[in-house]
């Protein structure tokens, strides 16, 4: 093919076009060399991208969660499955979602709004106050700073900014809530009378049937597969500590962290603010200063909390005449916190910008740094000592356990003869039938798993929770197997029997159904059956105890009875070949007048709230309609 276009081009313009393919490839493949893309990102939600690191978190997150609230019951396995991870990631998807929609539409959390979330999370408080102290504690325990913290809050109060504004400005009329108050108490006459089972039209049950049953039912006649496997364990709460620590130690160590034990200075503040729009025109800037201005000039110290109380737009503080309590440096934003701690007791400060806008503040009174005692930290500093030293010591056993099994594979006695921690032998359990450590899903998931179960190695280190670790190595293995016929043979012919009955009282049902549709008295078909009409006026949706649960469910689910008179009809299966013949007679409106105002408002509570989460998803839907959304599940 090459010799046949060399022979067909001849000349100025052949050269002209080699030239240029020539160029074009090897444009191309330089920029192969220079050029390579590999996407670093879970998801792209428009320009704004979801990293493995930031996905990675929130799924350790929901782990430890997860793990905190269901103990030993926690299977950490379900985390692992990709439609687990995926609804993790469409949870933050949503969220960007809802943080780009902020941003198109001048929606931020201010400065307040952050203040008070933080000062209303429990672990902060004391004698249900903002403690200061407390909130340094936490911050120093989960290694972040008060930046890292806040972030974190403005970043989740952020993603409810719109949430919280649909539901907020959702309205629910008297006439809806009447709507669902009366299908809520909606009153139905019913009869109903229970069938007597019938008998089996044939009771033989030949050997040929069982067997023909037991093939197609095998799944149900199965021992199920069992392990039973040998441990070796370290428990922090039995591990004894090396010493008590002495005065000595516990002095030096009061002298070297006596910063934990200083109350930093504090002040206790009320403020006004006056509100400046975001994006707020100049006109509106002046109009708010003069504002701001007009409120200092006749604020004093006995008549601030009146002036909150009218004029700040701060909805939290000015209900409590501006009381912000007891404050630090470093709590507020800088031009609150800098106008705070320039004032002497019981001045009032000029107007301050903030980000929120102006802010009137009253310096009410000034508590001084102080520092706690030894005395009073003493037992304190013993009981970290101790918790420490024991924690050193569980992470050291647990540590050589873990290296000694792992350089050791095929047997746990190398660990338990160099470290004297006994070798414990388990009873069979199944995956779901142990009892105690057997029952524990991170034990029963590595017994039964590849590694263990078929390589035959010991386990890896299995973190139980509360420093305690195992390490296990499977004793014995008893696969899933079919019971013997003859084991279950009559269980089988009891199954036969129940499900012939059930065809027979079926077919009872349907015809006795027949009978009704065609007009004859209810009472004459259940005196036909042996059976007596039970009559149910003005029956409620789920409280009327008199009627049982499936046909009290059958019964509002049925329609309205036509209006000569005529009632609906209803064959129910009350299970285990048990039917039912059911009459809905009448159907009522409920009495609204026995609804109490408090409980009209927390049923309008209610439908906001779910009404409020719908729109938010219809929200989200367009959301996603309208932003180009990449996943990338390989970094999931």
């Amino acid at each position: 093919m090459l010799q046949a276009i060399r022979n067909k081009m001849h000349g100025w313009p052949s050269i002209i076009v080699l030239g240029l393919a020539v160029l074009a490839m090897s444009l191309f493949g330089m920029e192969s060399y220079f050029t390579s893309h590999s996407d670093t990102f879970v998801a792209k939600v428009g320009k704004r991208e979801i990293s493995q690191n930031a996905f990675q978190n929130r799924m350790n997150q929901l782990r430890q969660q997860a793990s905190t609230q269901q103990g030993e019951h926690f299977d950490p396995t379900v985390l692992e499955k990709p439609e687990t991870k995926l609804r993790v990631l469409d949870a933050m998807i949503d969220e960007q979602l809802l943080l780009q929609a902020n941003a198109d539409w001048g929606l931020r959390v201010s400065d307040q709004a952050l203040r008070d979330s933080i000062a209303a999370i429990p672990a902060f408080q004391v004698n249900g106050q903002f403690d200061p102290t407390s909130y340094r504690a936490w911050l120093a325990s989960n290694g972040k700073t008060a930046d890292m913290f806040e972030e974190e809050i403005r970043s989740s109060l952020a993603g409810q900014l719109l949430p919280s504004a649909i539901t907020d400005s959702t309205i629910v009329s008297d006439a809806q809530i009447d709507d669902f108050l009366g299908l809520l108490t909606q009153r139905r006459d019913l009869r109903y009378f229970l069938l007597p089972k019938p008998a089996a039209a044939d009771q033989r049950v030949t050997d040929t049937q069982i067997e023909s049953w037991y093939k197609a039912h095998q799944a149900e006649y199965m021992n199920p597969e069992q392990v039973s496997v040998k441990y070796i364990e370290v428990d922090g709460a039995t591990l004894k500590p090396e010493a008590v620590p002495s005065d000595e130690d516990l002095k030096k160590r009061y002298a070297d962290e006596k910063q934990r034990f200083v109350q930093p200075e504090q002040r206790e503040v009320s403020h006004i603010l006056i509100n400046v729009p975001t994006n707020a025109t100049p006109e509106q800037q002046k109009a708010a200063l003069a504002e701001a201005n007009r409120i200092a000039a006749e604020a004093t110290p006995a008549n601030f909390a009146k002036l909150a109380e009218k004029d700040s737009q701060d909805l939290g503080s000015k209900r409590h005449g501006g009381d912000l309590g007891w404050l630090e440096k470093g709590v507020t934003n800088p031009a609150f916190d800098s106008a705070m701690f320039s004032l002497q007791k019981g001045q009032i400060s000029k107007p301050v910008l903030s980000p929120d806008g102006y802010h009137i503040i009253w310096l009410r009174d000034i508590r001084s740094g102080e520092s706690k005692p030894f005395a009073d930290v003493r037992d304190q500093l013993i009981k970290e000592a101790t918790t420490a030293q024991r924690d050193r010591q569980y992470n050291a056993l647990a540590g050589k356990m873990a290296d000694n099994t792992y350089s050791n594979p095929s047997s746990l006695e190398p660990a338990s003869v160099a470290l004297s921690l006994p070798i414990k032998t388990t009873p069979l359990f199944s995956r779901t039938d142990g009892h105690g450590l057997t029952a524990n899903p991170k034990f029963v998931a590595a017994a039964f798993s590849d590694d263990v179960l078929v390589q035959g190695n010991n386990s890896a280190l299995i973190d139980l929770g509360n420093d305690h670790s195992v390490v296990i190595h499977v004793d014995k293995h008893v696969p899933a197997a079919v019971k013997p016929l003859a084991e279950v043979s009559a269980r089988i012919k009891d199954s036969i029997l129940e499900a012939r009955v059930t065809e027979a009282a079926k077919k009872q049902a349907d015809a006795a159904l027949a009978r009704l549709r065609k007009g004859a008295a209810m009472s004459a078909v259940a005196k036909s059956m042996g059976a007596s009409v039970v009559n149910v006026p003005a029956a409620v949706r789920e409280h009327s105890l008199q009627v049982p649960p499936s046909l009290l469910k059958q019964a509002f689910l049925m329609p309205h009875p036509s209006a000569a008179g005529k009632p609906e009809f209803a064959a129910v299966d009350m299970g285990h070949g048990g039917f039912a013949l059911l009459a809905v007679d009448k159907v009522q409106s409920g009495d609204l007048s026995k609804v109490t105002p408090d409980q009209r408002e927390a049923l309008r509570h209610q439908m906001v709230q779910a009404y409020g989460s719908e729109a938010t998803r219809e929200l989200l839907e367009m959301l996603r309609s309208r932003t180009k959304i990449k996943i990338n599940k390989s970094l999931m």
